[in-house]
């Protein structure tokens, strides 16, 4: 059993059984022995875009909820721990959502899976896509 967290647009991606998915990581978060996370972080930032009209997805927060749910997908809020492991994250990129996960992540010795380049620059975190 391993802990995996989603990255944003992976979650997205799975709801909505997008082929951007990757094989590898559809298997992962379909094998029922893998703990999934989702950051509270990628919830805001789906929030923050659908309301600003930045991000075009089938999936309302209603859905998304109960998907979350009926796919024993947990929700990681936010510590202390997470906080100072971000204060010491290098700025390899900007995007605040993107290094909070990030943060989380190497926080909770959890795998990220993403497609994001970004996340490779990183040391502590294995990428999974």
């Amino acid at each position: 059993m391993r802990n995996y967290i989603l990255d944003t647009h992976t979650l997205i991606w799975f709801c909505e059984g997008n082929d951007k998915l990757s094989k590898k990581a559809r298997s992962i978060i379909e094998n029922k022995e893998n703990l999934l996370f989702v950051s509270f972080a990628s919830l805001w930032e789906i929030v923050i875009k659908l309301s600003l009209g930045k991000l075009k997805t089938t999936i309302d927060l209603k859905s998304l909820d109960k998907f979350i749910n009926e796919n024993e997908i947990s929700i990681l809020n936010s510590n202390i721990n997470h906080l100072k492991a971000l204060e010491i994250l290098p700025f390899h990129h900007d995007d605040p959502f993107d290094r909070f996960i990030i943060a989380q992540a190497i926080s909770e010795k959890f795998m990220i899976i993403s497609k994001d380049t970004n996340f490779d620059k990183y040391e502590n975190i294995t990428v999974i896509w």
